[in-house]
């Protein structure tokens, strides 16, 4: 298998224009189906996986996903399929919209059937223990294969309710970046590009981190002040993390950087940020993720991100006093005393890097 098979199919433009890409999500939740949805609407062949039979039976015959999506009628075009093999066999695009903890399961499901597809991710999270990133897992598991991972201030409901937004699609693969464009991209659906996989990655995964810091914010009424500051501390602390490992400082102006920390963090849309809230509100974190129904990255995500941020030796005051509320009992209002304390950082990450 290799990229050249993949490059067969998008270099025959006829064969595209007649027929289109051969597209299937991997998962079923609000995000897989939005971007189905999408891919449906933008002429694709698109199959959307979803292990429960009944679930993908009902999608087919009603056409609403009902646990995530109930207010929004899909794509009558759009097919639900709980068999993997079907579902993966033969496709041109693989767009994994998996939680982080079954990444890794699902992408062992699928190996005997990969040959010359491609493998995006749409995953904001990382693996528990191994501080794997989902464009890691898929080339640990799938070694060969053309892959990529998209992020952005995307949430679903927005999406597909056909309202204007944006996304970047990121891979070392310009072929990936041109099918994945092809797939989504529209007049309401803008798809920019990057080969900062590190930095687009991050950025949909760190994000979560500060949702759930904003949405605590918000259930003890802060003002505009202060969430401008979490924000924006929120930012210097996610970029100078993700330089560490590798990452482009420049890819944080963008949507999958500034983008998706301004929607997730301003959003009660937003899976991390009603959590966050809960929590402010006095639940604990099992009532808050259970009044949920679905993942909320973020709070793996902390637990990961502050055990290597010590590691490294990173200054992450926002991520450690978020894990110290949620896992030791700290007063909430210790991230305003973390972020209060060390004022004589540089306001803009970088300019003066050797400040502590």
């Amino acid at each position: 298998m290799s990229e050249l098979d993949f490059a067969s199919f998008l270099n025959n433009e006829t064969e595209v224009k007649n027929t289109g890409l051969r597209v299937t999500v991997l998962g079923g939740g609000s995000f897989g189906t939005a971007m189905a949805n999408t891919t449906v609407r933008n002429g694709c062949d698109t199959m959307i996986w979803i292990r429960d039979e009944a679930t993908a039976k009902e999608i087919n015959e009603t056409h609403i996903n009902k646990r995530y999506l109930p207010d929004f009628t899909l794509e009558k075009e759009l097919k639900a399929v709980s068999d993997i093999e079907v579902a993966v066999r033969d496709r041109d695009i693989i767009l994994v919209a998996i939680p982080s903890h079954s990444f890794r399961e699902v992408l062992r499901q699928i190996q005997p059937y990969i040959s010359s597809q491609a493998v995006v991710s749409l995953t904001k999270g990382i693996e528990a223990d191994t501080f794997s990133f989902m464009s890691d897992i898929i080339q640990e598991e799938l070694p060969e294969v053309p892959f990529g991972v998209l992020s952005g201030p995307n949430l679903a409901k927005e999406i597909v309710a056909g309202q204007p937004a944006g996304t970047v699609i990121a891979s070392d693969s310009e072929l990936v970046r041109n099918a994945v464009q092809h797939a989504l991209h529209s007049a309401l659906f803008r798809v920019f590009a990057s080969d900062d996989v590190n930095g687009v990655e991050l950025g949909g995964a760190l994000k979560n981190i500060y949702a759930v810091a904003m949405g605590m914010a918000a259930a003890f009424g802060v003002g505009e002040n202060t969430k401008s500051m979490i924000l924006t501390r929120a930012l210097a602390e996610m970029s100078r993390f993700a330089v560490e490992l590798g990452a482009n400082p420049l890819t944080f102006l963008g949507l999958s950087g500034v983008g998706d920390l301004f929607a997730t963090c301003n959003s009660p849309l937003s899976r991390n940020y009603q959590v966050g809230y809960s929590l402010g509100k006095g639940k604990t974190l099992e009532q808050a993720t259970t009044e949920l129904g679905q993942t909320a990255e973020g709070i793996n995500t902390i637990i990961q991100v502050r055990t290597r941020s010590e590691a490294l030796g990173v200054y992450m005051p926002i991520t450690c006093a978020l894990y110290e509320i949620i896992f030791k009992g700290a007063p909430v209002n210790s991230i305003a005393f973390s972020m209060m304390k060390n004022g004589h950082r540089s306001d803009v990450e970088f300019i003066l890097p050797h400040q502590q």
